[in-house]
């Protein structure tokens, strides 16, 4: 079983310049709840298909299988899923000895800046940077399947 722990911070500063890295990023849900989702992303050019679903009696862990795939068949698929595709570019910052993956979204989540912490358990104490705002890892707006749904724009 593969768990994620992850939480979520809306980015009020600037952060580009501490980015080691960047790749842009498309993806689309083949079906998605708050509880569970089958996603299909291109990252630069590999395709990959993920499983997600939650875990009982946490908010912050979260079951998760994703498997590389061929790109021309993670094209295919994105072609299967809803109408809304999620755009993003992802900047990896290094803070502090913990990795920080912040979104950059497009389209019709244009100006959402999103910043997801992956954590070793649960109650795991980190230091956060200037740029971190609100904590938004409980609101399943934030999701990126809900973002697919309900874009940040008619919000």
């Amino acid at each position: 079983m593969a768990y994620e722990i992850e939480r979520k911070f809306l980015v009020k500063g600037e952060f580009k310049h501490l980015a080691s890295s960047s790749t842009y990023i498309v993806q689309g849900y083949l079906y998605s709840s708050p509880q569970k989702s089958v996603r299909i992303r291109i990252k630069g050019d590999k395709g990959f298909i993920t499983v997600k679903s939650n875990v009982a009696d946490t908010e912050i862990t979260r079951n998760e299988w994703e498997y590389e795939i061929p790109a021309s068949d993670a094209h295919e698929m994105l072609k299967l899923c809803s109408k809304n595709i999620v755009e993003k570019t992802r900047y990896i910052v290094n803070y502090k000895n913990m990795v920080l993956e912040i979104d950059e979204f497009y389209g019709d989540n244009e100006g959402l800046l999103l910043a997801e912490i992956e954590l070793t358990y649960e109650t795991q104490r980190f230091d956060k940077p200037d740029f971190l705002g609100e904590e938004v890892t409980t609101d399943t707006r934030y999701f990126n399947s809900e973002l697919a749904k309900k874009p940040y724009k008619n919000w």
